[in-house]
């Protein structure tokens, strides 16, 4: 093999989709790259340019720019670029530049379309970079609120620089407010200190008034992107105070706005593609609550900001799963590794523990048993390390009860559905979540069309599993209210998780059985339930709205608690909501409550 193509592909190796293919086609591919240089300040393309191929970074930088010079995106080496404007007409949508000497790999149009037509995790990948990056770029219409992660830290006019200076070095910061009681004074930044102080040969002790910027530039909390963009560039500042009713509530930065810009669903994709430990993994994944916030900022569908969510946890497993390989050798049978929970059901949030199983081709031994009980505790491990924590029911690979050959699988959904006692309802309605994550899909599809057929023959098991969905509730209090937490730390809360998007999950999946419908996803096997006539669709129709309604409440939820700088969690206090608000959710828990009542009276009264 010649050298160069070698070394392609071992860099290729390390670059998601690239490793997901065979390695004589990895060689392949790895023929078909041209390797170029950039010093830096070299620009690459040019907006509006034609575009041969899609641009590869190995080594190096590069900034990406749109046609008025605002900022898209800071790249680093296997992160990849220009596939938009290659795959729309062939003319680049922005301009790239290296920002300092880069290698840069490029692969020509035609092979990339090959590789979209041919490879399922290649069209994955790059139809979900575009249409993530056409959404997650538009910093124009984001609110400026939904920006600050934090409050401002600020100084009195009366301290010294040389107080500021060491608030600024100890907070890591580059700007400080300066306020009196709470109202907004002016601001001094660290290019002051060195310009107006240093160069000026003031002393230590000289007052913050003299050097900063008095009543400077500020914006609103309802301020748009495009108002930042249009007061730095015309008023040439890198810092801008966000203030409402004369109080300060935030400094907007650069900084802010590249960091923005770098948090998309396909940005951390490609990262987490480039990590060679659980530890590295973790590090990206920190960055998801920042993008869930971003995303319902942007005004996304819930089930758009959960499958860009679930996609991250999809890639961290992926990888986990070739490190594990890597680390003990070729795998002695085919395997496929399967998400359930919300993971299978492509729902993950801003929290998420992890539920997994292995199955085994049936010519696995003993032995073979041993290599995976390794192999899954290497990945769940790594998963945990990464931020998806062990679940707590041990509904996880590294249990061997939820590593075995397919045979055994076989025997465990027949003998859910010939005796549904209390817990195989429980493990039917989990493992009826699976999802293929990696490795031989077959494994899963006759089981998948085995099970659904049986499990709707049998009438029993589904009258059991009509009754199990009925357990969770929706919390309709009387009086027109809601039955919220009544002690502890969640007191007068909802849990939107328990009693608000389970209750619809049970229902989809019963519908999913008696329909035999393929689909996973709630809100898909609900669609799915409307166009296979298992309920009306005036029934489908009320329950999506129903189960928007609350999805979404309780993503905004989430984000909004990422904004004050918590952890996001499952718990809504209706107290936080508007009357309108509060009303309509009431009324969307009443449609599920309708519909369970629903589904228990007339499945019940057939069976």
């Amino acid at each position: 093999m010649d050298i160069q193509v070698e070394t392609i592909k071992a860099f290729l190796e390390s670059v998601h989709p690239y490793d997901s293919l065979p390695r004589e086609e990895l060689v392949r591919v790895a023929g078909s790259f041209s390797r170029r240089e950039y010093p830096a300040g070299t620009e690459v393309y040019a907006a509006g340019e034609p575009i041969r191929g899609l641009f590869l970074i190995k080594r190096g930088a590069v900034e990406v720019t749109d046609r008025n010079g605002g900022l898209v995106s800071i790249l680093g080496p296997r992160n990849s670029f220009g596939e938009r404007g290659l795959l729309r007409d062939g003319l680049a949508m922005t301009t790239a530049r290296a920002t300092e000497d880069s290698v840069i790999l490029m692969l020509p149009e035609g092979e990339l379309r090959r590789q979209i037509e041919d490879s399922p995790a290649f069209a994955r990948f790059f139809n979900r970079s575009r249409a993530s990056e056409l959404r997650g770029t538009d910093l124009s219409a984001i609110k400026v609120g939904d920006l600050m992660a934090r409050s401002p830290v600020t100084i009195g006019p009366d301290a010294s620089v040389a107080d500021a200076a060491r608030l600024m070095r100890d907070k890591h910061i580059s700007s400080l407010a300066v306020t009196r009681d709470g109202a907004l004074c002016g601001i001094v930044t660290t290019r002051d200190l060195s310009s107006r102080v240093l160069a000026e040969g003031l002393a230590g002790d000289t007052p913050i008034a003299r050097v900063m910027t008095p009543d400077p530039v500020a914006l609103t909390p309802e301020s748009l992107g495009s108002d930042i963009l249009h007061a730095m560039l015309e008023h040439r500042i890198g810092h801008l105070p966000v203030v409402q009713d004369g109080q300060i509530k935030g400094i907007i930065t650069q900084t802010d706005l590249t960091r923005f810009q770098a948090v998309s669903s396909a940005q951390l994709v490609r990262d987490v593609s480039g990590c060679d430990t659980a530890q590295e993994m973790a590090e990206v994944t920190a960055r998801i609550p920042r993008l869930l916030m971003q995303l319902v900022a942007a005004n996304n569908a819930h089930e758009v900001v959960t499958r860009l969510i679930t996609d991250i946890t999809d890639t961290v497993t992926r990888r986990l799963l070739k490190l594990a390989e890597a680390e003990l050798g070729p795998a002695p049978v085919p395997w496929l590794w399967l998400a359930c929970g919300s993971q299978g059901r492509q729902e993950q949030t801003g929290i998420s523990d992890q539920d997994n199983c292995l199955i085994l081709d049936d010519s696995a031994t003993d032995d073979d048993l041993a290599y995976f009980a390794r192999f899954a505790k290497i990945v769940s491990d790594g998963l945990d390390a990464a931020g998806y924590f062990y679940c707590p029911g041990d509904m996880m690979a590294t249990n061997p009860r939820w590593c075995q050959p397919l045979r055994v699988w076989r025997r465990y959904f027949r003998g859910w559905i010939d005796s549904p006692v209390p817990e195989a309802q429980m493990l039917a309605s989990v493992m009826f979540d699976l999802r293929p994550i990696d490795g031989t899909t077959a494994l899963f599809h006759d089981l998948q069309e085995e099970t659904l057929a049986a499990a709707a023959r049998d009438s029993i098991f589904v009258a059991h599993m009509i009754a199990n969905s009925l357990k969770h509730q929706p919390p309709l209090g009387l009086l027109r209210g809601f039955a919220t937490i009544r002690s502890g730390e969640h007191k007068n809360h909802i849990d939107m998780k328990l009693n608000g998007v389970v209750p619809v999950a049970d229902l989809a999946r019963v519908y999913a059985l008696e329909g035999r419908l393929p689909p996973v996803n709630t809100r898909a096997r609900l669609e799915a339930a409307e166009h296979a006539g298992v309920i009306s669709v005036s029934g489908a129709r009320d329950l999506i709205e129903a189960y928007d309604l609350i999805a979404r409440l309780r993503l905004e939820s989430q984000a909004a608690l990422v904004r004050a700088g918590r952890k996001p969690d499952n718990f809504l206090a209706p107290s936080d909501l508007s009357d309108f608000e509060r009303s309509h959710l009431r009324d969307a828990f009443v449609v599920v409550r309708t519909m369970q009542s629903a589904l228990g009276h007339s499945r019940g009264a057939l069976r």
